[in-house]
């Protein structure tokens, strides 16, 4: 599922004015914030057909966006790898129930970002030398990638074992091995930490460092949202299966795109399901001042089971109360308590912005979310 614009911040005018040539006004776009919270780190996302509509074409060009005189920060995203831009997101801060004017530049140079990054995602592999090498845009794992044995091996054949995602909040990893499991990272800095975390192996990130550390205990539970899918078999018993273990025929890594507002990579899995060959990816995706990542799922196959679900869920150790959640604009099951590795309180929560194609169930009286085949994990 894609909104136009984040929560909390309202498109109330988009409105054409002056001359559209190179570096000259093209619009003025006023955002509301519609909370009573400040948003320092408010990210929204423009699609090019809206921008065109008010600022004509766009094609061969970019805009700039000024408040009052500052030039706010935008990233460009290709969705569809045409080499066309379709969307820009914007950061734009703004006070509680304030309202910003923005102004808009039309100019053929796509505008240099400045500032920090706020978003990053990265798969590294390791060197001969025990280093790790530059970040991939694709990788495609061995086939039957076991879990690193740490007693043989100081270091991981990945850097933290797989592709890492964070943002100025919080950070993830996934492991790129038959386990396919996921793993949260708590930030105490702002700062992107996960070109390092996890390279030196006398530095272990399951101990607090001034960055953070692992929080997250994942075992073989579904740790931080990892996937998996809920059919019916031939003999009319229900089955649930996880993606991984002996079936995962390959595992692929493309990075999409890599900051400074938002990250996003593709996983791509050849598998079996119900004995038939099926193809699964995983869009995965991080944004500026995000407390959670998206995660977007699909099932490709010529025998895919008609009833298939895609289930996603959270690890469920040490002291935690779980719930659930339904409205008429999402459905969500959580859980808050002192359940992280450094026995602080952490809140986790799988969320549905399709309530209508979701369904919350239980095991051992503990909610799950079920999701006929978007999904937002925090």
């Amino acid at each position: 599922m894609h909104k136009t614009l984040l929560t909390g911040i309202v498109l109330l005018g988009l409105f054409s004015c002056g001359s559209h040539s190179d570096g000259q006004s093209a619009g003025t776009l006023t955002l509301k914030n519609t909370t009573a919270i400040d948003r320092p780190e408010a990210t929204v996302r423009l699609t090019r057909e809206q921008l065109e509509a008010k600022a004509g074409s766009l094609k061969g060009n970019y805009l700039r966006f000024h408040s009052g005189q500052k030039i706010l920060t935008a990233q460009y995203e290709d969705l569809d790898s045409d080499s066309v831009w379709d969307e820009v997101i914007l950061l734009c801060p703004i006070k509680a129930s304030a309202t910003v004017e923005v102004q808009l530049e039309k100019t053929t140079k796509k505008p240099e970002v400045t500032g920090a990054s706020m978003a990053h995602a990265r798969l590294k592999l390791k060197n001969e030398d025990q280093t790790f090498g530059e970040n991939q845009t694709q990788v495609q794992m061995p086939d039957q990638n076991p879990p690193t044995d740490f007693s043989k091996h100081a270091l991981p054949p990945y850097l933290t074992e797989g592709p890492g995602w964070e943002n100025d909040k919080v950070a993830f990893r996934l492991y790129f091995d038959t386990r396919n499991n996921k793993d949260i990272y708590g930030k105490r800095t702002a700062d992107m930490v996960m070109d390092s975390v996890g390279a030196n192996p006398k530095n272990s990130y399951h101990n607090l460092a001034d960055w953070g550390m692992d929080i997250l205990r994942v075992g073989t539970s579904l740790g931080a949202g990892a996937l998996a899918f809920h059919y019916q078999k031939a003999d009319g018993k229900d089955t649930l299966v996880r993606l991984g273990g002996n079936d995962i025929k390959g595992e692929t890594y493309q990075l999409l795109s890599d900051g400074p507002l938002k990250a996003t990579f593709l996983m791509t899995y050849p598998w079996q399901l119900a004995g038939k060959p099926v193809i699964v990816t995983e869009k995965i995706s991080i944004g500026a001042g995000d407390y959670y990542y998206t995660s977007e799922v699909a099932v490709k196959g010529a025998d895919v089971p008609k009833d298939l679900k895609v289930d996603m869920g959270i690890a469920d150790f040490y002291t935690n109360q779980m719930d659930s959640i339904l409205t008429d604009q999402a459905k969500a099951v959580y859980s808050f308590g002192a359940q992280s590795e450094n026995h602080d309180n952490l809140g986790m929560a799988v969320i549905s912005l399709d309530p209508g194609a979701a369904h919350i169930w239980y095991i051992k009286e503990k909610p799950r979310l079920q999701r006929i085949l978007p999904v937002v994990i925090c």
